[in-house]
């Protein structure tokens, strides 16, 4: 294990198997120095451990049930990219996050969802985790995912 899987073992997390693609497409693609990690949904283990839109109320994913999920997701792209290039450490800055967040009509607080990938990173990857980003709320997601996140990281050779 390198240092960014030895961080992730000291919040208690290990870097899961890739999640398999569920359309025709590649979980990532290594170009020159940038990988680029398609969409990925929060799959713990092979499965969603919730789905729906994210709001306020009954029926509805709570936001800060749904920022943990994007955290699962970041998770899951941190495999993605281990698996194009092989070993976390040539990571030299998480360089794009863009979030989805199936939202209920009245929920504007995307933002604060997808901190939980920002955040995630922050902590791997220290001042090379802060990146520019996107939180965009949508009517769905695949597999009925509350949330999805995709990432462009700088590697080196």
């Amino acid at each position: 294990m390198g240092a960014v899987e030895d961080r992730l073992a000291e919040l208690g997390l290990t870097v899961p198997e890739v999640v398999p693609p569920v359309a025709a497409y590649a979980p990532a693609v290594l170009d020159g120095s940038r990988v680029y990690v398609s969409g990925q949904v929060p799959m713990v283990d092979g499965v969603l451990p919730a789905t729906g839109r994210v709001g306020e109320g009954e029926g509805l994913v709570d936001p800060e049930r749904a920022k943990e999920l994007a955290a699962f997701c970041a998770l899951n792209a941190l495999a993605a990219v281990k698996s194009v290039v092989g070993d976390l450490d040539r990571v030299v800055r998480v360089v794009k996050v863009v979030g989805f967040v199936a939202s209920d009509p009245s929920f504007t607080g995307q933002p604060g969802v997808v901190n939980g990938a920002s955040e995630l990173f922050g902590k791997v990857f220290g001042d090379a985790g802060v990146h520019a980003r996107s939180a965009v709320g949508v009517v769905a997601l695949p597999l009925d995912a509350p949330v999805e996140v995709e990432v462009i990281v700088h590697v080196r050779d």
